[in-house]
């Protein structure tokens, strides 16, 4: 069962370690040798040798961690999580994307959990938490539209009230997971007689409830991850509705600050600099001249972005909101995934125009699809509120003292 990752570059002693604790390093050699015998081989090896995982591959890794109690491990206890502090939880993510583990699907987990257990009814948290919690059911977002872009605020979509049904009609665009997602959280104008931001809802929605059609998008590096949906009279339930009419501004903030922490990618970003810079070392001997500088400001950045990871999950422990920091963490985030991304390809060379196929030296599948996850990542400076917003909101906050 255990992992057999290449170990070009040991993590034995990481750049965090000074901030941890005896009891913490403690913790992380048992969370390291649990997730060694949890993981089975193929799932590591899916997810070193693809950048897009499968329904299938993310709910077989899911239900294993949910065994153990490990799915929801940023959930309170009383909801199914753990109940670890943030530096475990860090620890642990950080195990994760060392030992090659597949990611679980942003949106149940991440997104849509945190915002049913904190603002959904009794009902709802007993309806939708567990398929969370154990991979069974999947979400996906509708937040983005054709013509809103990052502003929410200008979302077309609506949801009308008629007795004790509401009636949803509009698109939605860039659905990432859509065609494989049960559910649905939607946001939609729910009164036009307000201000944009004051009449928006938040509801759930069955992605097979009649009315509802799935276009495919296909992005540039040639996958199927994204999609268009389009909702035509849609008919749900007054039990869809999450939280308070008109409120919905509020929970798509509370639930966009997860999804820009979530998407710093910190770990994830961590594993590949770190067997990248590995590669360089034993193919070359030592960093090239050329490349140093580079090498040395992305190490810089990296440990940069894990401090202030560590800040924002101190923050949300004693109730504070991240602020600004939230927003700092995904553009930092996005944009050193794109650095390493395109420090692989000079690497790499004539080896990374080889899209769709694992390199010849790469025994293990590590390394291969660079070519697609550097196209790919052309996106990560957009989703989640584009780094512009981002810059808007860091500067509104700090102007604002």
């Amino acid at each position: 069962m255990a992992s057999s990752a290449p170990d070009e570059h040991s993590q034995d002693i990481t750049p965090m370690d000074d901030f941890f604790t005896a009891e913490e390093r403690a913790f992380r050699e048992i969370v390291r040798a649990e997730i060694a015998a949890m993981l089975p081989e193929h799932l590591a090896r899916h997810t070193r040798s693809h950048l897009h995982m499968p329904r299938e591959v993310m709910a077989e890794w899911n239900r294993i961690l949910h065994s153990r109690g490990w799915s929801a491990h940023h959930w309170p206890k009383e909801f199914g999580g753990p109940g670890w502090t943030p530096i475990q939880r860090f620890i642990f993510e950080s195990e994760l994307a060392r030992a090659d583990a597949p990611p679980l699907s942003v949106f149940g987990i991440y997104l849509v959990g945190p915002t049913i257990f904190s603002f959904g009814s009794p009902e709802q948290k007993a309806r939708y938490l567990p398929g969370i919690l154990s991979g069974e059911e999947f979400w996906c977002q509708g937040y983005s539209e054709p013509d809103a872009g990052s502003d929410l605020a200008r979302l077309r979509t609506t949801a009308r009230r008629s007795g004790d049904k509401w009636i949803v009609n509009g698109q939605k665009a860039w659905t990432s997971e859509g065609h494989f997602a049960d559910h649905m959280i939607l946001l939609a104008r729910t009164n036009m007689e307000v201000k944009p931001q004051a009449g928006l809802s938040l509801f759930v929605v069955p992605m097979d409830a009649p009315g509802i059609t799935i276009q495919p998008v296909i992005t540039i590096d040639g996958a199927h991850s994204v999609n268009s949906v389009f909702l035509d009279d849609v008919t749900l339930d007054a039990s869809a509705l999450i939280g308070e009419v008109d409120q919905g501004w509020t929970y798509a903030k509370f639930l966009l600050n997860n999804e820009r922490t979530n998407n710093a990618q910190i770990h994830k970003s961590r594993r590949e600099f770190d067997l990248l810079r590995a590669r360089i070392e034993t193919e070359k001997g030592e960093i090239p001249a050329a490349w140093r500088e580079r090498v040395a400001r992305i190490e810089t950045d990296l440990a940069a972005l894990e401090i202030t990871v560590l800040r924002v999950l101190a923050d949300e422990t004693d109730g504070r909101e991240p602020g600004a920091k939230a927003a700092i963490l995904k553009v930092i985030g996005s944009q050193l995934q794109q650095a390493i991304s395109e420090l692989a390809m000079e690497v790499l060379g004539e080896e990374a125009v080889a899209t769709g196929l694992p390199l010849a030296n790469d025994n293990d599948g590590y390394g291969a699809y660079w070519a697609e996850k550097h196209l790919f990542r052309r996106v990560v400076t957009i989703y989640a509120g584009t780094n512009e917003i981002q810059k808007t909101i860091i500067a509104k906050t700090v102007f604002k003292g």
